[in-house]
C-alpha cells in the first residue's frame, strides 16, 4: 500500500508554474511574515531589504509581481519603481507605505505603480490585491476588441492606447480605469463600479483614489475626453 501523496498546488491562477514574487521591505519581521504567508499560498518568494538590491533583483525580469515598500535604505520605493518602468519592465508593482494621503498615492502612481497599500493592512486584503493584479495581468489575450472613439483608440487585447498617431503610455491600473470607461463609452460609470472592477471588493481605502486616476488619465490624454457627471460618476466622450 503506497503512502498518501500530498500535492502542494499554487493558486488557481498559476496554471503552468508557481508565480514568483519579490518582496522589497526593510522591516525584516514584516518581510519574513509576508514571505511565509505567500509561500503557504503556493507562491515562490524572494526577499531583499534594500532599495538598490531590490532594483537589481527586479531588473532580472524573472518575477511575476513585486511588493515594494516606499521607505527603503539605499533607494526609496518611488525611485525603484520609476527606474524599473523607465527600463521597460512591466511587472506588476504593489507599493507599501506607512504614509497616507492622496499626494503620496499620486506620487506612487506617477512612478508607475499598479496598486498601493497603506500600513497597517490586513494580510487577507494584501492577498486579494495580489491575486487581482495577477488576474488582470493574465487578461491580455483573447479576442478583445479595439475601441475607437474619435481620435482615441484603445486596444484591450494588446493593452495599448493611441491618441491620434501618438501612443500613450499608461500603467496597468490607469489602463484598467480607462477600460471601464471605454467599454461603457457614452454611459455614466460610477466610482463604485470602477472600484469594484479595478480594485476588487477588497479595497478598503479612500474611494477618492478613483479621482486620482481620472485626473492622471485626463493629463495623459485630453481633459475633455472624460466628463465628470456630478453625483453620478464619469463618462467617456467621443474624441475629436
Amino acid at each position: 500500500m503506497h503512502p498518501p501523496v500530498t500535492h502542494h498546488h499554487p493558486v488557481r491562477d498559476a496554471s503552468r508554474h508557481p508565480f514568483r514574487f519579490l518582496i522589497v521591505e526593510d522591516e525584516k519581521r514584516l518581510a519574513v511574515s509576508l514571505a511565509k504567508g505567500l509561500t503557504a499560498e503556493g507562491y515562490v518568494v524572494d526577499v531583499v531589504h534594500d532599495g538598490l538590491e531590490g532594483l537589481h533583483r527586479a531588473g532580472e525580469g524573472v518575477y511575476d509581481l513585486v511588493i515594494l515598500d516606499i521607505m527603503l535604505p539605499g533607494l526609496n520605493g518611488y525611485r525603484v519603481c520609476a527606474a524599473l518602468r523607465a527600463a521597460g519592465h512591466e511587472v506588476p508593482i504593489l507599493m507599501l507605505t506607512a504614509k497616507d494621503g492622496e499626494y503620496d498615492e499620486a506620487e506612487g502612481l506617477d512612478t508607475g505603480a499598479d496598486d498601493y497599500l497603506t500600513k497597517p493592512f490586513s494580510y487577507v486584503v494584501l492577498v486579494a490585491r495580489v491575486k487581482a493584479l495577477l488576474r488582470r495581468r493574465g487578461q491580455g489575450g483573447g479576442a478583445s476588441p479595439v475601441h475607437v472613439h474619435g481620435d482615441l483608440k484603445v486596444d484591450t487585447a494588446a493593452r495599448r492606447v493611441f491618441l491620434g498617431e501618438d501612443e500613450v503610455t499608461l500603467t496597468a491600473k490607469e489602463f484598467a480605469v480607462l477600460e471601464q470607461l471605454v467599454v461603457r463609452a457614452g454611459q455614466v460609470v460610477s466610482k463604485a463600479q470602477i472600484l469594484e472592477h479595478v480594485w476588487d471588493f477588497a479595497y478598503d481605502g479612500d474611494p477618492n483614489i478613483v479621482e486620482v486616476y481620472v485626473s492622471t488619465l485626463r493629463r495623459k490624454l485630453r481633459a475633455e475626453l472624460i466628463r465628470t457627471v456630478r453625483g453620478a460618476g464619469y463618462r467617456l466622450e467621443a474624441g475629436r
